[in-house]
């Protein structure tokens, strides 16, 4: 067995040396190691080996095959290092090499960093908070009535287990007043969902931006002048503003705010909603909280949101929504960091 080990060994580190492509090792290999190959069928013959002498055939036996599958491994790495260099032969490295065209960011995004700077150094912070959401945060916190027809399966996008997909970033500052006592300073950025028709102006999905501050003391005279800081450090100073009445459900007074610029061609456009937080929703909160943190009688606040797309859409001069959505590197490429 020792010399047929000897002459198998020989024989197939030879075959390997000679061996020039990949299916001709690939040969040598299951001639040698496979199932039914050579060095294989010697190791099956190892039972009939009497005990004294099968340590030492054992040893030369994984020796051998050792020997030969680092040959082959070789044979393989130097086979493939050949085609490699073959392949790299005819390239000329003194050619000026393929342009990597250089990313933009989103006009949506552009946007929301703008008023996020300006809000954070006005003392928000941001926040932010799940896009699956329950009733309780989207709705019934917020003082919205069962009734209420945004609360209806044609308009808001429910889960099989009765979840939702947000309809508003309002959840965030739900979630922030409950976990936090005041003082709170916030913005909630992000995507909302809503069984719109997808056309030139809506979206299914799309993206908010919502701010809060609550502290003791908070009126209406400071909501006023942070949106109208926002309002002239995001659009400029010339930029005119006006607060309509509104109603929402989670302020008391609620308004409409407009804004006008003469680069839009001086019409008036709807930029945002806000209000004063309602007591309703701080007394949803202190039930859910189980203190009296935001006790309406000691506390205020106001809360303010906007679509970031339909803006976007607005100060681009866009006419179709939809090309926020298509990610067509043509279009996007048109705007400037």
């Amino acid at each position: 067995m020792e010399q047929t080990l000897t002459e198998i060994s020989a024989a197939a580190l030879a075959e390997v040396a000679s061996a020039s492509t990949h299916p001709e090792i690939d040969a040598v290999r299951v001639r040698y190691l496979g199932k039914t190959g050579e060095i294989s069928k010697i190791s099956e013959g190892m039972r009939d080996v009497s005990k004294e002498d099968r340590p030492r055939f054992g040893k030369l036996l994984n020796e051998v095959r050792t020997a030969v599958q680092s040959a082959i491994d070789a044979k393989v790495a130097d086979l493939q290092a050949q085609a490699d260099a073959e392949g790299f032969r005819n390239i000329d490295v003194t050619l000026p090499g393929t342009p990597t065209p250089e990313g933009r960011l989103h006009p949506v995004t552009l946007l929301e960093n703008r008023v996020i700077d300006v809000l954070r150094r006005m003392g928000f912070a941001l926040a932010d908070g799940p896009d699956i959401e329950d009733e309780w945060h989207c709705f019934d916190a917020l003082n919205t009535p069962a009734d209420h027809p945004a609360r209806n399966e044609q308009d808001t996008f429910y889960l099989p287990d009765g979840r939702l997909l947000r309809t508003q970033t309002s959840t965030v500052q739900v979630r922030v007043m409950r976990n936090e006592p005041p003082p709170i300073r916030i913005i909630a950025p992000g995507a909302c969902y809503r069984r719109d028709e997808v056309d030139a102006t809506h979206l299914a999905q799309f993206n908010q931006l919502e701010g809060l501050y609550v502290d003791t003391d908070v009126s209406l005279a400071d909501m006023k002048s942070t949106i109208e800081q926002l309002v002239h450090e995001t659009f400029g100073a010339d930029t005119e503003l006006r607060f309509r009445p509104h109603f929402f459900p989670f302020t008391e007074p609620s308004y409409e705010i407009d804004i006008r610029l003469e680069a839009l061609g001086g019409k008036w456009m709807e930029l945002a909603g806000c209000g004063m937080v309602d007591p309703a929703v701080f007394e949803n909160i202190n039930t859910a909280r189980g203190d009296r943190a935001f006790d309406p009688e000691k506390v205020s606040g106001f809360a303010f949101g906007f679509g970031i797309d339909r803006l976007a859409m607005i100060l681009a001069a866009l006419p179709d929504i939809r090309l926020l959505t298509e990610n067509d590197v043509r279009f996007l490429a048109q705007f400037q960091a």
